[in-house]
């Protein structure tokens, strides 16, 4: 049945999300406990009893949500000593967002609100971390790069619908759409998406926030991936990450949805690895790729290392080079100083097929006491 496969879809979906949540342990945003448009589907004898069923597997499951929302990932053991909680008794209010249903099975998407002070309580209480404070909120422009040369235009399709489907008020990292603007031209998005502060600033000038990321998709039918780059400025600092998925059996649709639902949980992620003090790339590559292998297309092996330069041209061209460098995917520009930056990717071959392949580039690997160091021979 079509109703149930867009069900399981969307369940999938708030899963991952959930799971790309949780690295700090802080209090202070009541907005976090409301799981909204949550979908929920259930049969039974009677359109009385089958409303009556969704709604109670609904909220516990809306509830285990909240859970890894707010729980550090690290923590989610610690969770199997509060599973026998019922939701019922910590559910403030119920809204309904849609629904429809027939003699025998009831299907809708839900708003379940928890008491903020009952679940803080009950966590606190098993000694369980959590964070639900938010984060400043983003501006999150979608566009995609489409025609032969690649040019930069509006996505108000596809992507467009993907983020704007997610519940980007009561995530950890609030997130506001906007289009991209006609008078914002291909070369400050090329800028934009090379890392080049200029673009950025051409971008804070023209949205007027500091706190602006573009998320540009790139199709390739033929290849049956999508490329998606976010690039700019969030609440914890500038951010470049490339990654690539899988287009199974045609479905753009789906791609783009899990595509969404990724980048919002690195937004999450870089938040709340800044709120409990975990900012060097190892622990963020430790935490975060599980999941990200677990969701996304992108081959290879994990690799993570620390680019050295000497000035901001050196570090234009090292960044250049990584991201035209066949083969490498999942990009991800952690953090930049004005001599290092903290890198993780993807690459067939690991460390040492990288090494070879930037080798033939001029920028060499050095394997240190605090691990893999990349510095240019120029």
């Amino acid at each position: 049945m079509r109703a149930g496969r867009s069900l399981a879809v969307a369940l999938t979906f708030w899963a991952i999300a959930a799971a790309l949540t949780g690295h700090a342990t802080a209090a202070g945003s009541n907005m976090a406990y409301t799981v909204a448009n949550y979908p929920v589907e259930a049969t039974a004898d009677n359109a009385v009893a089958a409303k009556q069923q969704a709604l109670a597997d609904g909220q516990q499951a809306a509830f285990r949500s909240l859970l890894k929302r707010i729980v550090p990932v690290t923590a989610y053991k610690q969770l199997t000593r509060i599973s026998n909680v019922k939701a019922a008794d910590l559910v403030s209010g119920v809204t309904v967002r849609s629904e429809r249903n027939s003699a025998t099975a009831y299907i809708a998407n839900l708003d379940f609100s928890f008491q903020p002070d009952g679940v803080r309580s009950l966590l606190s209480q098993q000694g369980i971390p959590f964070v639900d404070e938010q984060a400043a909120p983003v501006t999150v422009v979608t566009a995609s790069l489409q025609g032969e040369p690649a040019t930069p235009a509006n996505d108000n399709g596809v992507w467009h619908r993907a983020w704007t489907g997610l519940d980007l008020d009561h995530t950890i990292t609030p997130v506001s759409i906007a289009d991209l603007k006609p008078d914002i031209q291909s070369d400050t998005v090329a800028k934009v998406l090379a890392g080049d502060d200029a673009g950025l600033r051409a971008l804070n000038d023209a949205y007027g926030t500091k706190l602006i990321v573009l998320a540009v998709t790139e199709l390739d039918l033929a290849a049956k991936k999508l490329t998606v780059t976010l690039a700019g400025r969030d609440t914890v600092g500038t951010i470049l990450l490339k990654r690539t998925y899988r287009i199974s059996d045609g479905d753009v649709d789906y791609a783009s949805q899990l595509a969404a639902v990724v980048a919002l949980g690195v937004l999450e992620g870089r938040w709340k690895a800044t709120k409990s003090g975990v900012t060097t790339a190892a622990s963020q590559a430790a935490a975060d790729t599980p999941v990200w292998e677990a969701t996304t297309g992108g081959g290879g092996e994990d690799v993570t290392f620390v680019a050295e330069f000497s000035s901001p041209a050196q570090w234009d061209q090292i960044r250049t080079q990584l991201l035209d460098t066949p083969g490498i995917d999942s990009l991800n520009i952690l953090s930049v100083s004005d001599h290092d930056a903290n890198i993780t990717l993807k690459f067939t071959g690991g460390i040492r097929g990288l090494a070879n392949t930037l080798g033939a580039r001029g920028l060499r690997f050095a394997n240190t006491e605090t691990g893999w160091v990349l510095r240019p021979r120029y």
